[in-house]
């Protein structure tokens, strides 16, 4: 479902839009010593106000985005968000009020901007990525991304790489990628086939580590270590209830109360029932002073990469971290392009394995290796299907191969094998080093 929102005629009374405008006509109009020439003429000026910008996500920073870019007079903008509003995201995604709870993020969102600021067009998509196709990407000169999803991220990044692979100079579609984790944050610009890609820079996105069930059972020395041994093992001792359902305050309020105790008699303090909620549910605190400092660094670079009116991130720099912790800290660095990326290059990656494990296993480390993250996949290896979990035939025909090893499946050192994953549209290559 897509609604270009109209926006309703303002009762506030009415806005200087010469002085709304003043400082940044000036900043496009006045060239700096970083300013490219052309961006200067008349053309280049009327280009800005047809630059067709699409922004992925309408939550916490996602609102922040589409303020912005409509604050920088980007006039024309879509947004695709296919989530509802809840009560909790109140408090940080500024552009919903309390009337609009169940309603669409991006239609909210979109309607909110239009009424606010004169002359922009949001069109809002209540939808997943997925349900696009090329078409409808090939259409925007940006993207701008404000996910909470490592595998969304490296979807759109794979179908940018595969637009931009078609040749011609009009399919290069940057990408500015914007995240956040509490009071940390980053922001970095992509231009798919000639610089990192998101795949390229996975690693930097590794799964979080697990803590040692030891530590959790004997030695804790966290509030979050006596949520988890609530969680994980008083939980499954006592059995309060049938099924453990985080969302019900009955629950969570049994886990707090268990993880409570346990950290009196360890003397650790910090145990409360929003931190018991946060750590059962994984949910990471999202701050919005870190969402618009991101944000702003986000359009920032679609400002440069619209207007040229100063150097952008890409080629020299491309990645900015932020960390609010315990002052202001930004860093800027130049992510290299791999070679081996599955994505952005042709070449296939080295995976260490060993040839007495089993498929399974192998299959197994592919969602917890920080190259890979992969946590569906299917493999084939040349000339034969190892393991489909699609269509069912298949995978019941396949599935007798996840209990043997990789030497029982005749798999060899230096071998190529293929690994899909439902959740990606692109194809991985790997190849076999037997340790």
């Amino acid at each position: 479902m897509s609604a270009t929102t109209q926006a309703p005629a303002s009762a506030a009374s009415p806005v200087d839009e010469d002085a709304r405008w003043k400082y940044l006509n000036h900043i496009r109009q006045t060239p700096g010593p970083f300013t490219d020439p052309a961006s200067q003429d008349e053309v280049a000026m009327r280009m800005f106000d047809n630059f067709k910008v699409l922004v992925i996500g309408a939550g916490g920073l996602g609102c922040e985005i589409l303020k912005n870019l409509a604050m920088s007079r980007f006039r024309d903008i879509h947004v695709i968000d296919m989530d509802t509003i809840d009560i909790s995201n109140l408090n940080r995604q500024f552009l919903f009020r309390k009337a609009d709870v169940g309603s669409y993020k991006a239609e909210v969102a979109a309607r909110f901007v239009m009424n606010r600021v004169t002359g922009v067009s949001i069109t809002a998509h209540n939808k997943t990525i997925q349900e696009f196709d090329l078409d409808f990407y090939r259409q925007f000169q940006l993207v701008i991304c404000g996910l909470d999803s490592i595998e969304a991220r490296r979807w759109i990044n794979s179908t940018l790489v595969t637009i931009a692979e078609e040749g011609d100079p009009d399919s290069i579609k940057p990408l500015i990628d914007g995240g956040t984790e509490g009071f940390k944050g980053q922001a970095r610009v992509v231009l798919p086939s000639f610089t990192s890609c998101i795949e390229c820079q996975l690693d930097m996105h590794a799964p979080r580590a697990a803590v040692p069930l030891c530590t959790i059972a004997s030695i804790p020395r966290q509030p979050e270590h006596c949520i988890e041994w609530a969680h994980v093992i008083a939980w499954d001792q006592e059995k309060p209830f049938p099924k453990l359902d985080k969302d019900d305050p009955e629950h969570v309020t049994w886990l707090f109360n268990k993880a409570a105790k346990r950290a009196d008699e360890f003397g650790i303090p910090g145990v409360t029932y929003s931190l018991t909620q946060g750590t059962i549910k994984n949910i990471i605190p999202a701050i919005a002073s870190t969402n618009a400092i991101i944000a702003a660094a986000c359009c920032n670079e679609a400002f440069k990469l619209a207007t040229s009116s100063v150097q952008c991130l890409g080629f020299e720099n491309n990645y900015m971290m932020y960390s609010g912790n315990d002052s202001i800290y930004t860093y800027t660095f130049n992510h290299q392009k791999k070679p081996d990326c599955p994505v952005c290059s042709d070449q296939s990656r080295p995976l260490d394995v060993d040839p007495k494990s089993t498929l399974q296993e192998l299959l197994d480390s592919l969602a917890i290796r920080p190259e890979a993250q992969l946590r569906t996949p299917s493999i084939r290896a040349e000339g034969k299907s190892l393991y489909m979990r699609a269509p069912p035939q298949l995978e019941e025909q396949t599935r007798p191969n996840l209990t043997k090893t990789l030497l029982e499946l005749g798999l060899a050192d230096g071998q190529y094998v293929n690994v899909t994953d439902k959740a990606f549209n692109t194809q991985f290559d790997f190849t076999l080093v037997f340790k």
